[in-house]
């Protein structure tokens, strides 16, 4: 009986593994022919001709609205320009609205690495004079530093910068943040989650409270930070409507935690951990010989 019950089984076996390669032999042909009639999106436009003497440059003109001061409550709208060059031929690089100023010292197809700098707005008397009356001003910081980025497939890239504060303030700050990418004809779409960090230099200028400064505004207590962090995410959607004009917008939220959370700076009514930004960017490229 045990032979017999082993030779049905082995047919049973046999049977249900020919009809596992049918089914799946047919699933593969089905969907090699439903691949085929998916029509395939097409390439924004981009110049295509190569050449190492000649350039592209991209003139973009912003437009943003942020919150007025660090941990700000209220918001103010600027606009500042930008420029970027590329060689003729070289594909260019995905790029996001928060990020630094950058060149590229070393790159490859997917890493690259160079100096990096970002302008950080002042908290200023003026600028809530209710509110913020007592207080020292905390300077705009321009913040250098150096950038990597890692960009492992054509739908991630992974962004990481390290800076130093000059001006308004002298502490270490970073940030960290990662973008999913999917282009679609002319569309690209990106979102990705966004992670900032400061030391304590930077906690205090810019969310600290002196106890000459709570006894002069009468509303606060002293508070001294040891740190700086937020969370968020920022996400962007780019038209391209040749290979000369492009037109992206955007929007992202951080929340700020962790120690400076606590300040009474980014409490009502003074302020909000709750920060957003929104904004609009025009770009315009063209080409012209080589420099060096």
């Amino acid at each position: 009986m045990s032979g017999m019950l082993r030779s049905r089984l082995a047919k049973t076996f046999t049977r249900i593994a020919r009809s596992a390669v049918a089914v799946a032999a047919l699933a593969g042909g089905t969907a090699a022919v439903r691949a085929a009639d998916m029509p395939t999106p097409a390439a924004a436009p981009v110049f295509t001709q190569v050449d190492q003497n000649i350039w592209v440059v991209t003139l973009t003109a912003n437009i943003k609205a942020q919150p007025r001061y660090p941990g700000a409550s209220d918001y103010t709208a600027i606009g500042f320009p930008s420029v970027s060059i590329r060689k003729l031929g070289e594909p260019e690089r995905f790029s996001t609205p928060d990020e630094g100023l950058s060149f590229a010292l070393y790159e490859t197809s997917t890493f690259r690495i160079g100096p990096t700098v970002r302008y950080i707005s002042g908290r200023y008397y003026g600028d809530d004079r209710r509110h913020l009356f007592g207080f020292r001003d905390a300077g705009f910081a321009l913040e250098p530093g150096v950038f990597g980025e890692f960009t492992p497939v054509d739908w991630l890239r992974v962004r990481a910068e390290i800076r130093h504060g000059t001006i308004g303030h002298h502490g270490v700050v970073g940030s960290v943040g990662a973008d999913f990418i999917q282009p679609f004809d002319r569309w690209r779409f990106s979102i990705g989650p966004r992670f900032n960090f400061g030391d304590g230099a930077f906690a205090r200028r810019y969310f600290g409270v002196l106890p000459i400064e709570a006894l002069l505004n009468g509303r606060v207590t002293a508070f001294r930070p040891d740190s700086f962090t937020s969370a968020g995410v920022l996400g962007a959607v780019t038209y391209t409507f040749d290979e000369r004009w492009a037109v992206t917008g955007y929007a992202g939220y951080n929340r700020i935690i962790g120690s400076s959370a606590d300040s009474p700076l980014v409490r009502r009514p003074f302020g909000s951990p709750d920060q957003f930004v929104f904004g609009a960017k025009i770009d315009y490229s063209f080409t012209m010989p080589a420099l060096f």
